[in-house]
């Protein structure tokens, strides 16, 4: 495999009943790139991030991350690999019952040999870096939407994974709001982190973008770059980037 390839997908087929969420799919994600999976509601873009660490295995086909087949991994191979790759979830999955500093570091304390005087000043470095260090004491029930989704991607980089991937970035928040986590994940991106997005946002996945990929019945009907999609000849693509652009 290329070495500029860090996911690849390859003849990929989900079945949940009688419905092929995902149909023979493939597509590779090189080093770097930020990549937005787009498409309708239940075209199969969350379980396709699902499926990048092992949380939901193909019925055929091969996904390789970092060169490893995450199908052929036992239960310390996906340790090792989920360690090298951040997932902020669409509602951010904070643990309500603890801060937002024990939230982010909750894996720091849980995969490192950090001590706590480290774990503290990296969880400071994290939440400063997020614009939200001065809320560090506060429970995730205190703060706004887009806060929270800030401290989950706070704790989504707290091992400094070479991969991160964001389901729904924008969803529930204000585009003053979305448009600044659009900014941190491209900051992330200039950093070298190879970034997966699951977004319906288009001017969202405009910003962040390399290259884009819509997803249909299962199946990819075109993938390029932004501009290249709004000039697709699949005329639903077209209506989809059209529509939403304009949202």
């Amino acid at each position: 495999m290329n070495s500029d390839v860090v996911i690849r997908f390859d003849h990929v087929t989900k079945i949940f009943g009688n419905v092929r969420v995902l149909d023979d799919v493939s597509f590779d994600v090189l080093r770097g790139q930020a990549f937005c999976i787009l498409g309708r509601s239940g075209a199969g873009k969350s379980v396709t991030l699902r499926q990048m660490i092992g949380l939901m295995p193909p019925d055929s086909g091969r996904i390789f991350v970092q060169g490893e087949n995450v199908g052929e991994l036992d239960s310390e191979g996906l340790n090792r690999i989920r360690k090298q790759v951040g997932f902020l979830f669409q509602y951010s999955a904070l643990f309500d019952s603890i801060s937002v500093e024990e939230n982010v570091a909750f894996p720091l304390r849980r995969h490192t040999r950090l001590s706590r005087t480290e774990i503290h000043a990296k969880v400071g470095d994290l939440l400063g870096q997020v614009g939200l260090e001065r809320h560090r004491d506060k429970m995730p029930s205190e703060i706004s939407g887009g806060m929270r989704k800030r401290v989950g991607l706070a704790r989504a980089m707290a091992l400094d994974p070479s991969i991160l991937l964001v389901d729904e970035p924008s969803s529930g928040l204000d585009p003053i709001t979305s448009q600044e986590i659009d900014e941190l994940l491209l900051g992330l991106r200039r950093r070298g982190t190879t970034i997966v997005v699951v977004t319906h946002n288009i001017p969202s996945a405009r910003r962040i973008g390399d290259r884009l990929a819509f997803l249909h019945e299962g199946r990819i009907l075109d993938s390029g770059t932004p501009e290249q999609l709004e000039n697709s000849r699949q005329e639903l693509v077209q209506r989809f980037m059209s529509v939403e652009g304009g949202t």
